[in-house]
């Protein structure tokens, strides 16, 4: 079984690089928005928060480090929360470019995808028609021929740069049951020692699909192959995504919002803000009688370095 979980870890992962600027208004895409929406997370619950970057102007996914210094430092003064970097990035990034900000952040986290895959968002163009942006519907759509990478080499390269020369851990995203069990060969090699955070990826077009069986699948062969020296969490695409973390806070697990996996708070409803997703599952999660992990709390709980040794 996995490691007991006297408080609930909320992550927030506050505009990724799937959603584009023309499906929300909330979206944020310039580092103060980004900067003023991670600090609304942390105020409502969140202890930790994703983050991604975009270019100000247009809202495309961006792996510059100097627009990530533009809210890093921002989001670090004004909340004591977990700061978790991607290393997915986009999906047209190398992983060179994926890397760029966090070797330079530093972070206490980041997210590692644990496997290679096909990662489809084109059928999100068939719901729109009229682009706020030129570049919105042809990145949306090439997906359909589009395999992101995450090869054990790429894995190995990611590990040892940011785990080894920078005291990083990981969120480790895994959209598959494979990738469960890629992540356990790094274990048995000792490249990722525990405590170890998972991430189990529900409804990603090319990743294991929206049936809790499966969300029961991937608890068991977890618990099976990593028995007590790991926590998790689960996030679930679009409308699925309160259910599902409810279903993982009633299990014993964690739980992640934000709009970076649904743009919504409730049927065909535009969410305002990634603080009102976190103040409802923070409600179901306190309702379902658990209480909610502070950051040095989460901290603790995945071993972290701290704040005060991240590079913003």
């Amino acid at each position: 079984m996995a490691a007991s979980n006297d408080k609930v870890i909320i992550t927030c992962a506050i505009t990724g690089a799937i959603h584009t600027p023309t499906m929300s208004p909330a979206l944020p895409v310039t580092p103060a928005q980004i900067a003023a929406e991670a600090v609304g997370a942390a105020e409502a619950g969140a202890s930790i928060l994703h983050l991604h970057a975009r270019d100000p102007q247009t809202g495309e996914p961006t792996p510059d480090p100097d627009v990530y210094m533009q809210f890093l430092p921002q989001i670090k003064a004004a909340t004591d929360a977990v700061v978790n970097i991607t290393t997915g990035g986009g999906l047209t990034m190398s992983v060179e470019e994926r890397l760029a900000a966090p070797r330079r952040a530093k972070p206490e986290m980041c997210s590692l995808n644990m496997g290679s895959m096909n990662f489809a968002i084109h059928q999100l163009a068939d719901r729109h028609s009229d682009w706020q942006q030129p570049w919105e519907e042809p990145y949306l759509r090439r997906t359909d021929d589009h395999i992101f990478r995450n090869t054990f080499r790429d894995i190995d390269y990611i590990l040892a740069e940011m785990g080894e020369g920078h005291g990083t851990r990981f969120e480790h995203e895994c959209y598959d049951v494979g990738h469960l069990y890629n992540l356990a060969h790094f274990v048995d090699r000792g490249v990722i020692k525990p405590p170890f955070f998972i991430q189990m990826i529900f409804g990603i077009m090319g990743g294991i699909g929206t049936d809790v069986a499966n969300l029961m699948h991937m608890k068991m062969i977890a618990d099976k192959l990593f028995g007590d020296n790991y926590r998790w969490s689960v996030l679930a695409a679009g409308r699925h995504q309160m259910p599902f973390a409810t279903q993982s806070a009633s299990m014993g697990g964690n739980v992640r919002v934000g709009l970076e996996d649904s743009l919504f708070i409730g049927r065909r409803e535009l969410a305002t803000s990634n603080a009102q997703q976190v103040t409802k599952i923070r409600t179901i999660v306190e309702e379902l009688g658990h209480t909610i992990a502070t950051p040095d709390e989460a901290r603790k709980m995945l071993a972290l370095k701290g704040a005060d040794n991240v590079g913003f």
